[in-house]
């Protein structure tokens, strides 16, 4: 028996899918960065300063459960000027934020009201959808049904034809919502304009398949 199930040809096919969908929601990662002649002071002013920013965003409609502390640091401000070595002149202190806005529409009111009350630090703005679990079962299915066009067209061409699928696997977990551009609308022109656009999310299966004469 397992030489007979050796000798069977079997065809392997890697299909892809993805879906196209505006998305709902976008994190952001911003930060504040204070300087002071001491480590004291400089954790003083930054907290003083995010806490400001933590009250702007909140009155903003940011619930306290989209907010999170990324990152803390208080490191050395050094001197190059000195001739026996860097010499530390103060400390700078640093918090980063990462901020989950549910409702795209105040996303611009948001970053503008961020920025006017103490972040000096933007490090990026990402988009996606709050449930992904639908589009990506479809962005399944899209692969499975790329992957029998491709095995049909490879057994016509071979002159055989499919028999039963021996296995389905996917490959890997197709990461997280990739962004489009192809439909780009800005937010909030009256505060800092943000281009929504699209995200992509995608599926890769892989499917192996019998061989009949």
């Amino acid at each position: 028996l397992a030489e007979t199930a050796a000798r069977i040809a079997r065809i392997t096919v890697t299909g892809e899918g993805s879906v196209e969908t505006r998305p709902d929601m976008a994190v952001i990662s911003l930060g504040v960065t204070s300087a002071a002649k001491t480590a004291a002071g400089a954790m003083a002013a930054n907290s003083t300063q995010l806490g400001a920013v933590l009250a702007s965003l909140k009155s903003a409609g940011i619930a306290d459960r989209d907010l999170q502390t990324s990152g803390l640091s208080l490191n050395p401000d050094y001197s190059r000027r000195s001739e026996n070595g860097p010499v530390i002149q103060g400390y700078i202190a640093s918090n980063q934020l990462t901020v989950r806005v549910r409702d795209l529409a105040i996303l611009g009111t948001v970053l503008d009201a961020a920025i006017k009350d103490g972040v000096n630090t933007l490090n990026g703005v990402s988009f996606g959808v709050a449930d992904e679990a639908p589009l990506r079962d479809e962005a399944r299915k899209r692969a499975v049904a790329d992957a029998r066009h491709k095995a049909d067209l490879l057994s016509e061409a071979a002159g055989v034809s499919l028999g039963a699928v021996t296995s389905i696997s996917e490959n890997g977990d197709g990461g997280g919502p990739a962004p489009q551009f192809r439909r780009a609308a800005a937010l909030m022109a009256e505060a800092v304009p943000v281009a929504e656009g699209e995200v992509s999310l995608s599926a890769s299966v892989t499917v192996v398949w019998e061989l009949r004469p």
